[in-house]
């Protein structure tokens, strides 16, 4: 009888152990780092209580990153979710699922495809003297719509994040063409000898059947959001003068290039602290994340 209830304790216990010391010990220790401030040459610690807050919410750079991420998290819903879901609805229509097999390797290539690769690829794209995107503006007779768009302190966030839809939307469309799949044929059936359009059946049938999969998508995107660091990096570093810095970029910097590390743990504090409220919010009013 012991035996029998210890056995599921040693199956799991190896997890266990893994997420203590890699994500919760880490995580706890972040927040203690918080209140703290020294220098990582000699790690003498002083305790400066909320000092790092307080600095962190009256630095105007923090206002702009906070502004970024949620620029950044409100273009990636409308993209990775609503035009994700539309684009995998077209996909699993009877008219394109002849060539659904081709569109569908077409959008995830460029998921696979490593981030400093793309970095470079974008950085011929929008370059300012021979770039595809301006010669093409310029070919269609909108060449006074030509910039540095990465050098722009107007544009820069608005290049990266396209960047980033591009590369990321596949995925979400492969997530909701498997949610989609899953919903019974009985159902559009049903649906079309009612005389329901395509456009009624979209929302009416397919999606309340992929709540859960939008659930999923929901958290992975925003959290994704406020996490995102390669893009960033990789194509502006954060500038010109801070206009396209994020959270982990801003973070990064703080810690590694300018010797703060107490206040970069208050900076991923933050970042953690808001990840949570959104997840909150998304489980209470969307009422769902059962199954």
């Amino acid at each position: 009888m012991r035996r029998t209830r210890i056995a599921p304790v040693l199956y799991i216990a190896p997890a266990f152990i893994m997420l203590a010391l890699f994500v919760y010990y880490p995580l706890a220790r972040n927040i203690v780092n918080g209140f703290f401030e020294w220098n990582p040459f000699t790690l003498d610690r002083k305790f400066v209580s909320l000092e790092n807050y307080v600095h962190l919410f009256k630095d105007p750079v923090f206002y702009t990153v906070l502004k970024n991420n949620l620029l950044y998290a409100f273009i990636s819903v409308v993209f990775q979710v609503g035009i994700a879901l539309v684009i995998a609805a077209i996909l699993e229509d009877k008219v394109f699922r002849k060539f659904s097999a081709f569109f569908r390797t077409t959008f995830f290539i460029p998921v696979l495809t490593s981030m400093t690769v793309i970095g470079i690829l974008f950085s011929f794209i929008y370059n300012p003297e021979v770039g595809l995107l301006n010669s093409f503006l310029k070919l269609i007779g909108l060449g006074e719509w030509a910039k540095g768009w990465l050098g722009d302190p107007k544009t820069a966030i608005f290049a990266v994040i396209a960047v980033s839809q591009w590369q990321s939307i596949g995925y979400a469309v492969m997530l909701y063409v498997l949610a989609i799949q899953k919903i019974p044929g009985e159902l559009y059936e049903a649906a079309t000898i009612d005389g329901s359009g395509k456009i009624r059946t979209f929302f009416n049938i397919t999606v309340p059947q992929v709540k859960e999969m939008t659930f999923v998508l929901l958290i992975y995107t925003v959290t994704g959001s406020f996490l995102v660091f390669s893009e960033v990096y990789v194509l502006t570093g954060g500038g010109p003068s801070n206009s396209s810095q994020v959270f982990s970029t801003y973070l990064y910097q703080k810690a590694f290039i300018d010797d703060q590390p107490g206040y970069a743990s208050a900076i991923a504090n933050v970042i953690l602290g808001i990840t949570l409220i959104f997840y909150f919010l998304q489980n209470k009013f969307l009422k769902t994340g059962e199954e």
